[in-house]
């Protein structure tokens, strides 16, 4: 009689499930079934990644993490599950500041020319869906350096919806079409939404008329994450990469939408390859921040969360390049569509910073291109670096290589393959324990209210119009209302405007808004 208890009660979720469910009613409550992994275990914390300590390096024995990262990265095949629509073109990035005391990356010595080949993205919508959709921007630039590829791979926007990768794919889930009728819908958005305050900064950008750009030429580029430059000495600098466009900046507001799209739906894509072949060559200047690490600790937010920028009057950009686009791929499938970019193809004198998300796409992003182009997708010529690859990699699909030598181990006196002393990671002090928790500083709120007062009274209309026509569709009240209680929180006017474009009691908001801390 025990073992039939037993196994009723915990042989299979199901059970499991049944089981709690009984007991819950009988007790006047709702039972939820528990989060598992695939193996079925509990999950102890979903919202945030293990760390090293409090601003330590994510740890590979988070199971949790790392198992959506992969799950994630192999739901669509062939299609990139984001950033699917791209544009591809190549170029050169010539280097104006020499910056040796920085770094001991050679193509940021002064003079110095690096092809490259940069592709522009839309990030949610699938490969064959209208240009002129509400959307970040991929901005991706491979650099076929000296020292090797280094994908330098970011937004059109300086910061991200979200700060933990172990959110990515939840994030991804909601924006995408709803499972079951397959349409894009705004009451998963902003469900998911609701529960991430932080997003609002990104929200105030993408909902602004530069959420639908008028060409790819006339939009910025962010690295988004913080990254390290080191030097010779092993000496360290945070470090965050802004692309400036020489073209301006322009986006189309809803009216403008609506006439493009029906005029032509490819307009990003078209307006590229028109300009390039006619040699209207786009250029953006490449300007970075740099900030000690003795610093990080100094402002009333957490430098290394890519929901926050570094605000210039603070932290000044200082222009170290400029990039020039001048040719289009002769075939788009064998260059544009199997161009493969990751954060993690670094070289030395690059390295990570200990941002959350940016840690998570460091494995991710590379993980997706061996699915879906697989092992050998880095010597596809779009892809191969213009350097001598010398490893023991072997075999695989679609295995191109030259190798000719018996020796594919390492170490060999017969063939050695040295590592170079200067390519080691850089000596990053670490402090105190394994854990699970959010980020501190947080200060949801601040830089969104900063944004907003600083748009103009044009700009401050089309951001609330924009807003308002996808959040006006949620049927929660309840949502929307903590929803306009964010933007109310930072921003008075902000919120108020809101709160009358989606028909939200504003009173209820405000009584929200008094309950939240942007700390």
């Amino acid at each position: 009689m025990q073992e039939r208890y037993l196994d009723f009660g915990f042989n299979s979720m199901f059970k499991r499930t049944f089981l709690f469910t009984i007991i819950a009613a009988t007790l006047g409550t709702a039972y939820a079934a528990p989060l598992t992994k695939d193996n079925g275990a509990l999950v102890g914390d979903n919202q945030n990644s293990m760390t090293a300590g409090a601003n330590g390096a994510t740890l590979l024995q988070d199971v949790q993490l790392i198992q959506k990262l992969q799950r994630f990265g192999r739901e669509r095949i062939p299609e990139r599950v984001v950033h699917a629509r791209g544009t591809g073109v190549y170029g050169d990035f010539v280097a104006t500041k020499d910056l040796s005391d920085l770094t001991i990356a050679s193509m940021f010595k002064a003079g110095t020319t690096t092809p490259v080949f940069v592709r522009f993205s839309t990030v949610i919508h699938p490969k064959g869906s209208p240009e002129t959709a509400r959307d970040p921007h991929g901005f991706a630039v491979k650099f076929y350096t000296q020292q090797g590829n280094w994908d330098l791979v970011g937004n059109n926007l300086p910061v991200f919806f979200i700060r933990d990768a172990i959110k990515f794919p939840d994030f991804v889930h909601a924006m995408k079409p709803d499972p079951v009728t397959n349409v894009q819908d705004p009451n998963r958005i902003f469900d998911f939404l609701k529960s991430q305050p932080w997003s609002i900064n990104m929200l105030t950008y993408v909902y602004s008329n530069l959420g639908t750009p008028e060409s790819y030429r006339t939009l910025d580029g962010f690295g988004v994450h913080a990254f390290k430059l080191y030097n010779d000495k092993g000496e360290y600098k945070y470090v965050k990469f802004n692309w400036r466009s020489k073209q301006g900046v322009k986006g189309l507001n809803l009216d403008q939408v609506r006439e493009v799209q029906g005029r032509d739906w490819n307009h990003l894509t078209n307006d590229m390859y028109k300009n390039v072949y006619a040699g209207n060559y786009p250029k953006w200047d490449l300007y970075i921040q740099v900030l000690d690490p003795k610093d990080l600790d100094k402002f009333d937010f957490n430098p290394l969360d890519a929901t926050k920028i570094w605000p210039s009057d603070v932290v000044p950009e200082v222009k170290i390049g400029t990039l020039t686009l001048n040719r289009m791929p002769k075939n788009f499938f064998q260059e544009t569509e199997q161009s493969a970019f990751a954060p993690g193809n670094l070289i030395p004198g690059i390295e990570p910073s200990e941002d959350r998300l940016l840690q998570g796409r460091i494995f991710s992003y590379s993980d997706t291109q061996l699915y879906r182009l697989g092992a050998n997708h880095q010597q596809i010529p779009v892809n191969r670096p213009r350097v001598a690859v010398n490893n023991n990699n072997q075999e695989g699909f679609m295995n191109m290589g030259q190798t000719e030598s018996q020796v594919n181990y390492e170490p060999s006196t017969i063939e050695p393959k040295p590592s170079t002393e200067i390519a080691r990671a850089v000596q990053t002090p670490l402090q105190g324990t394994v854990l699970q928790q959010a980020i501190q500083k947080q200060q949801p709120f601040k830089q969104a209210g900063e944004l907003y007062r600083s748009y103009s009274v044009l700009e401050k209309n089309d951001l609330i119009r924009n807003l308002a026509a996808d959040l006006g569709q949620v049927k929660d009240i309840e949502t929307k209302t903590i929803m306009v209680s964010y933007f109310y929180k930072a921003d008075a006017d902000y919120g108020t405007r809101l709160a009358k474009a989606v028909s939200v009691n504003l009173k209820n908001a405000q009584a929200k808004a008094a309950q939240l801390k942007d700390e």
